[in-house]
């Protein structure tokens, strides 16, 4: 899908405005639970460690992984051993 938004003139004086406002929704998107990581990082064309060092460059650590990420993670993992497709 492809979306045309209309900028102001003020923040058309970047370097690249269309890339910083895609990065801004990315962020924003991530941060409020709206996009998960994967979608994030897919919506930037970046792999899972580059939208990881994204995020670190802009000081972004307010989503980092927790606790629950982990439990996630670990039943996703059991499901595959289960699945006999991980050892």
């Amino acid at each position: 899908m492809e979306i045309t938004v209309k900028l102001p003139d003020d923040f058309t004086q970047g370097a690249d405005p269309a890339r910083e406002a895609l990065e801004a929704l990315a962020i924003e998107g991530y941060r409020s639970g709206g996009l998960t990581h994967y979608q994030a990082s897919q919506l930037l064309g970046l792999s899972r460690f580059e939208f990881d060092d994204f995020l670190i460059e802009r000081k972004i650590y307010d989503h980092a992984y927790g606790i629950d990420d982990l439990r996630e993670d670990l039943a996703g993992l059991q499901k595959l051993r289960e699945q006999g497709l991980v050892p």
